[in-house]
């Protein structure tokens, strides 16, 4: 176990399988377009049979950071659960392939490991249909000196709160973060995770949390307002560091007053917006765990959700800050 990284990523694991499809599946399937679905089981078995030929690799919000991380040169932990299956084979080899550290062995039994099946239509946009299995069974226990280590930041995920022990889970990482000197960095997953939690939320950003990252409808949100540059005068009351993503609009990064706006990189096609975000704050964390500029860092996120639009899957391709 690598005690020194320099990020550590807190999440649900769950693996990815990416297909492109047409506007019938998605109808025939029943979900609303661009929408992200919470299945069982049987349903997950359904969908995959409907969906053709697809791409399996390991997914979820805070792991493609952390895989994306580790692939533009950072020294990156991860702690998710998976089941000792075909799934958690294919989740673990992905990521040691990169050379993330993973803390937790897979679980011998209980739910399967965790799959979100993403349909990519013409347009770019992906449609979520996920199935949590073995996320579901992350607990508190996971969290230990031991798994925790002694990284310079922790990133955990917002969905981490959807499970049972999932805000004790957060505050003990926080308790650790605090004993190591690490910084804990919050994505915000999704403005209906955000309403789900919000109470919850505002309590982490007090009394734990440093770095908020989130979209524009997530802050929104978060900080209970109708626009954008509402949100801009309500977080000016926070000592946090903001960094907020706001797709054809770029970027906007605020801390204790210093703002900086982040234009976005115009791509003739896109291709998947699978992991924009997530790969947004892959590029940002590296610059930022160097001690670069705020500028500097939202460039870095910038470069890398550019690329990863550009392609099929949320992976960050060696080299892409070169």
């Amino acid at each position: 176990m690598t005690a020194d990284v320099q990020l550590l990523g807190i999440s649900n694991a769950i693996v990815d399988v990416l297909a492109h499809v047409d506007d019938e599946l998605i109808e025939k399937i029943g979900v609303v377009p661009g929408s992200m679905t919470l299945i069982d089981e049987a349903r997950a078995h359904e969908i995959y049979e409907m969906m053709g030929p697809a791409t399996e690799m390991s997914g979820g919000s805070v792991a493609n950071t952390i895989a994306g991380f580790a692939n533009l040169g950072g020294r990156a932990a991860y702690i998710g659960r998976v089941r000792n299956d075909q799934l958690g084979e294919i989740f673990n080899h992905d990521m040691r392939s990169l050379g993330v550290d993973i803390r937790l062995k897979p679980a011998p039994d209980g739910a399967p490991t965790a799959r979100s099946h993403i349909m990519i239509t013409a347009d770019g946009q992906r449609t979520m249909n996920t199935y949590l299995g073995a996320c579901t069974e992350l607990g508190v226990a996971d969290i230990t000196p031991d798994t925790f280590g002694k990284p310079k930041a922790v990133l955990i995920e917002g969905y981490v709160w959807d499970i049972a022990e999932g805000p004790a889970l957060a505050r003990k990482a926080m308790e650790l973060a605090a004993k190591n000197r690490a910084k804990v960095a919050l994505s915000l997953s999704d403005s209906f995770c955000v309403e789900r939690h919000k109470e919850s939320y505002e309590e982490a950003i007090r009394s734990g949390v440093d770095i908020i990252v989130a979209d524009e409808d997530e802050i929104n949100v978060l900080m209970g307002t109708d626009s954008f540059d509402e949100t801009l005068d309500a977080i000016g009351n926070f000592d946090n560091l903001f960094v907020m993503t706001r797709s054809e609009h770029g970027s906007v990064i605020f801390h204790r007053g210093e703002l900086h706006v982040q234009q976005a990189t115009p791509v003739e096609k896109v291709i998947d917006t699978t992991g924009a975000g997530d790969a947004y704050c892959a590029g940002f964390l590296y610059g930022w765990v160097h001690d670069r500029s705020l500028a500097e860092c939202a460039r870095a996120g910038t470069l890398c959700a550019t690329a990863v639009i550009q392609q099929v899957g949320a992976r960050i391709e060696k080299g892409v800050l070169d």
